[in-house]
């Protein structure tokens, strides 16, 4: 039989019959054999008739044979049915997609048998059950949402460049707006497909001794066009070379989800900043911004899947940014530290592990 794992919860009870039980099962036995013995004696001293002799001790055995089976029917109903249907019903109501379902143990927790620990397992899975039906009731919920909007403009815009009396200026300015709810439509679909294939490991990272450096700034370099656009200053201060040993690609996308939110939540005239610095055992980059920053509240849920700071929506993406973010990070055996302050902008700081200092000094770059 296999052992019960101790280490959780300590000392475990592997039987649901204490010794004591089978003392007392033995202790009347022997009792009632005794008494048995005396009662021979007794009736040959009185001169009972063989009929008698005969009955009597039959009828003895009788009353005790069911005494004692109906105590054992009474304990084995106790001890192991009570409890069994007690499960199968909760199982049932589980089945029926009742996740509220919890059953209690048997004993106290210094009292504890393998039973108790079954119990224990169910309430845990079916409070797993419960979490996971509340997350899928609401990404189903958030995808809807999310693209009930660029939907709705497509549709709009689309019906106004059908209008025969309208200017081509109105036309490329319709047109235009169906391309960009039809590109954030793409990117929410396609986020929602690379964080699924993330969290189900279906995608493999290509691990690789790279330079980091040379892809912030070329990461950077994409994003010219926004902050010229919004007139805003960028600050950086990169080293020359760090090596990280992680997926580029993947990498790649937690560099432009940083540096698109950084610039999209600076207001125009503002400042985004990348430092990087590196020793032999980490590299450390942050991207900082003066923009609105978040409260306390926001910097809980940032990592939630389809939530936004901004309940307006006035500001494009999906919430899915970060999400991302956190599980790229999280295969590369990095993190990410947030420090932000309302009103005065917020910084993200990413930990990788450096590529080895072996591969450096032995001229690596």
């Amino acid at each position: 039989m296999k052992k019960i794992n101790h280490d959780k919860y300590g000392r475990i009870s592997e039987s649901r019959f204490p010794p004591s039980l089978f003392i007392v099962y033995l202790g009347t036995l022997l009792l009632m054999s005794g008494i048995h013995t005396g009662l021979i004696v007794f009736m040959n001293r009185v001169g009972w008739n063989e009929v008698m002799q005969s009955v009597v001790p039959i009828l003895y055995w009788g009353v005790i044979a069911v005494g004692l089976t109906l105590f054992a029917r009474r304990e084995i109903r106790r001890t192991y049915e009570q409890p069994m249907h007690m499960l199968a019903e909760a199982a049932e109501r589980v089945a029926d997609g009742d996740f509220s379902v919890y059953v209690p143990t048997l004993h106290t927790t210094d009292k504890l048998d393998y039973l108790d620990l079954m119990i224990l397992d169910f309430n845990k899975m079916v409070e797993e059950l419960g979490s996971i039906e509340t997350l899928k009731t609401d990404f189903v919920s958030n995808v809807s949402h999310e693209m009930k909007t660029p939907i709705a403009i497509i549709k709009n815009y689309a019906e106004m460049l059908q209008m025969e009396h309208i200017s081509e200026e109105q036309r490329k300015e319709y047109a235009k707006s169906v391309e960009n709810a039809a590109a954030r439509l793409s990117d929410l679909i396609g986020n929602i497909l690379k964080l699924n294939k993330l969290e189900n490991q279906r995608l493999t990272p290509d691990i690789e001794v790279y330079d980091v450096c040379r892809q912030l700034c070329e990461c950077i370099l994409q994003f010219e066009e926004s902050w010229d656009e919004k007139e805003i200053e960028l600050e950086t201060e990169i080293e020359d070379v760090a090596m990280v040993r992680a997926d580029a690609s993947l990498l790649e996308l937690v560099w432009n989800n940083l540096l698109s939110n950084a610039i999209k939540f600076t207001e125009p005239g503002g400042l985004v900043r990348v430092s990087q610095t590196s020793d032999e055992k980490q590299v450390r980059i942050a991207v900082s911004d003066t923009g609105c920053g978040m409260s306390r509240e926001s910097m809980e849920h940032i990592f939630d899947k389809f939530y936004q700071g901004d309940t307006s929506h006035a500001k494009e993406g999906n919430g899915l940014g970060l999400a991302l973010v956190q599980r790229v990070l999280e295969l590369m055996d990095g993190e990410i530290q947030v420090v932000s302050e309302e009103g005065k902008g917020s910084t993200f700081t990413v930990i990788l592990p450096a590529a080895d200092f072996e591969y450096r000094s032995e001229g690596g770059v």
